[in-house]
């Protein structure tokens, strides 16, 4: 599978997930599906340039539980910029944003664990 259809594959899904954490009332709110598409969108692009800019500072996040840790914890601080951006979207606090970045995360590896499975991911 391509990484253009991976990457829209990982915004629906970090969309839908974002709907689901903002229903729970855990310190993220999301108005509408839009918002949600919007936000997940600016939440890849912004992670994107992050994991990036890390990289080329000589900052590697790697495997491992730290670099778990450190993924997550960007995640959660791109999260809480991304409400500054993205309108229908708000995020109280960091245990919000790193419930909803948690979320994430889980959901995309069981994703592509699945895809896998079926053979739809190298």
């Amino acid at each position: 599978m391509g990484f253009i259809l991976s990457f829209i594959i990982a915004v629906i899904v970090a969309a839908v997930v974002l709907m689901i954490v903002s229903r729970l009332n855990l310190g993220l709110s999301v108005a509408n599906f839009t918002s949600a598409i919007v936000a997940a969108l600016v939440i890849a692009l912004v992670s994107v340039v992050v994991n990036w800019l890390l990289g080329a500072l000589g900052i590697g996040v790697g495997g491992g539980l730290i670099g778990l840790i450190i993924n997550l914890i960007v995640a959660a601080i791109i999260l809480m910029v991304s409400d500054r951006f993205v309108t229908g979207m708000k995020v109280n606090g960091f245990s919000g944003a790193l419930i909803a970045a948690i979320a994430i995360a889980v959901v995309n590896w069981l994703v592509t664990w699945l895809l896998a499975q079926l053979g739809l991911v190298v």
